[in-house]
């Protein structure tokens, strides 16, 4: 709907496909993260134990196929899972934050506020903050998720902006303090970040308490809730392949796009997700190194996503031609113009025929004039900087071992939906479809988009 009429087509598909890709790669690594926290907790409560890299890839199998489980089977119990999952999270939150700060020798503002570390052997530490900035960043990806359960959210225009600013307004103050409170409670970093257990939020629980039991407790109460999470990323993702199958964007679009008749869930796309999900947590077999590529991966193509439509929102604000909330389709005009014959106005109300055509209004909710303007510059601007250093290797020097190939990986997907788009979906691929009745509607009121 933002893009010039002549790239609409292919801009979309390029979106499309960086978006699918991204959440399928989210799916893989947040369960990996399930399924290997699952194993650093076995080794907190077993120290004998000699884990082992496919034992995570097959506990993280029994993550996915749950996964799989609830959104094939009880598809209708997700809403009240997601209600419980919140007041657990919330909770969570509270317990654990409680237990460390009452618990743990706890550093001083120094050692939090003023020590940095430069673990990858940069040259300065400003390029170090750089590098390393992806850790936080991978932390805000997939803040879109709800706009792609749009067709499933009654009063989706102000519903799903709301789900999407109070989550990460909620989300980042807990995160912010959880990460306060955990950089006080560290103690020697050198311990913590080589921890047997492979997550060193786990030995932090472990130094604090300075108990097993105390300290898998608490690390189960991060397991659940990074479970549930990879749960609804699957619903995410598969609902994301999903749209993309029904514009015939993919391949064995028609295959892709079956929705059960009972469940009125996409069964197929749930499948196919999860399967290549599965297919990029064996990369974690052969190398934890490569596979943190992926990671990378989410990040490039998520925020390759969202930049371009950011960036035409920006390109139509300084424009002036998006209309103003409430205006109807007698009200939008084309610019008088004097008629060399008479000097008499002549104003008309454009004709418009499909709905990707249509004049963009602004929706309920919108950050208004210049405070709107400078918000999607700096977004434009944020995203430029997070895609330029997500494609920048952990540490130097590079070796074949940990180079950072997800550049590789983003670009032979881009080439290979490329070679299809020519070979097949330039055929019958016409842009995003909108369902009969959002057409009519659109229809009746002259074709006004809301963005």
């Amino acid at each position: 709907m933002l893009a010039p009429p002549s790239y609409k087509k292919v801009l979309s598909y390029v979106v499309g496909w960086l978006t699918s890709l991204a959440w399928i790669a989210t799916v893989a690594i947040e369960s990996l993260f399930a399924g290997t926290i699952v194993q650093g907790l076995i080794i907190l409560q077993y120290p004998n134990y000699n884990s082992k890299q496919w034992q995570g890839t097959l506990l993280t199998f029994a993550v996915i196929a749950t996964n799989i489980f609830i959104n094939v089977v009880t598809p209708g119990l997700l809403p009240k899972f997601e209600i419980m999952i919140m007041i657990f999270h919330l909770c969570g939150f509270v317990a654990i934050l409680a237990t460390l700060l009452s618990t743990a020798q706890l550093g001083d503002a120094h050692s939090v506020w003023a020590t940095s570390l430069n673990e990858g052997g940069w040259p300065t530490q400003g390029l170090s903050y750089c590098v390393g900035f992806l850790g936080n960043v991978a932390t805000f990806v997939g803040a879109d998720a709800s706009v792609h359960m749009a067709e499933e959210v009654s009063n989706a225009a102000l519903t799903i902006p709301r789900a999407i600013t109070t989550g990460m307004i909620v989300n980042g103050l807990i995160g912010f303090a959880m990460m306060v409170t955990a950089l006080y409670c560290i103690g020697d970093p050198d311990s913590v970040l080589g921890t047997d257990t492979g997550f060193p939020f786990i030995q932090i629980f472990y130094n604090s308490v300075k108990s097993v039991r105390g300290a898998v407790g608490m690390g189960a109460v991060v397991l659940i809730l990074t479970w549930a999470c990879s749960t609804g990323i699957t619903t995410t993702a598969s609902r994301m392949t999903w749209s993309f199958a029904r514009d015939r964007g993919t391949p064995f679009s028609r295959v892709l796009g079956i929705v059960s008749k009972r469940t009125r869930v996409p069964i197929v796309a749930i499948f196919v997700v999860t399967t290549l999900a599965a297919l990029l947590v064996l990369i974690y077999i052969g190398s934890p190194t490569a596979f943190n590529d992926v990671i990378s991966l989410t990040i490039t193509g998520f925020y390759g996503s969202y930049f371009l439509p950011c960036a035409f929102l920006l390109w139509h604000r300084i424009k002036g031609d998006i209309h103003p909330y409430g205006t109807t389709s007698e009200q939008i005009v084309t610019v008088p113009v004097l008629s060399p014959d008479s000097l008499e106005e002549k104003v008309t109300i454009p004709e418009v025929d499909t709905p990707t055509e249509a004049r963009l209004v602004w929706g309920p909710w919108r950050i208004p004039g210049i405070l709107g303007t400078i918000n999607n510059c700096y977004a434009v601007a944020y995203m430029i900087f997070v895609i330029f250093w997500s494609v920048w290797p952990p540490a130097t020097p590079v070796t074949a071992s940990t180079m950072n190939y997800s550049v590789v990986v983003t670009g032979g997907v881009l080439i290979l939906s490329a070679i299809w788009y020519f070979v097949r979906a330039r055929h019958v691929y016409h842009g995003p479809i909108v369902e009969e009745d959002v057409a009519q509607v659109a229809r009746r009121a002259g074709s006004i988009v809301a963005v």
